[in-house]
């Protein structure tokens, strides 16, 4: 045996073990916190919820993006090819439609009971929000038509 202090020998001095209790405490404290958010399903279900709903909403976006891009084209295509004589008698019905409506809505409202003007006044308010797509789909019927009408007199 030797004199010398048993700290050189490999016993860990105070200090040294206050260092690795506090290194231990740590590393427990993190597992800890680790098999907690695992155990935790609750949590685990609304990130992937979360996750889920973020996913579903960028391809609503992308598909939204090509749907609309895909019908310009289709507009642009059918206007590129209807001759500018189907346009023009297109819009000239287009109008005479309005007028006729017009003068259909002015009979009508005056002789329809009130209870039956108001839902007609909620429908028009409801169509009126959607006006550009109502319209859209109403040229677009009546151009089709008009080729249609041409092509058979042909």
């Amino acid at each position: 045996m030797t004199n010398e202090p048993r700290t050189n020998i490999g016993t860990p001095t105070p200090e040294e073990l206050r260092e690795q209790v506090a290194q231990t405490r740590d590393e427990l404290g993190q597992t800890v916190e680790a098999l907690a958010g695992k155990a935790d399903v609750k949590a685990q279900a609304k990130e992937k919820a979360a996750a889920v709903k973020e996913q579903a909403a960028e391809k609503t976006a992308l598909v939204t993006d090509q749907i609309r891009a895909a019908a310009q084209q289709a507009v642009q295509v059918v206007k590129d090819k209807t001759p500018d004589p189907v346009l023009d008698k297109a819009a000239q019905a287009s109008e005479k439609i309005v007028q006729a409506t017009s003068r259909a809505g002015h009979l009508a409202a005056e002789k329809t009971p009130d209870p039956v003007l108001d839902r007609a006044n909620r429908a028009a308010t409801a169509a009126r929000a959607n006006s550009k797509p109502l319209l859209a789909v109403g040229a677009a019927l009546v151009v089709l038509l008009l080729i249609r009408r041409a092509r058979g007199r042909r």
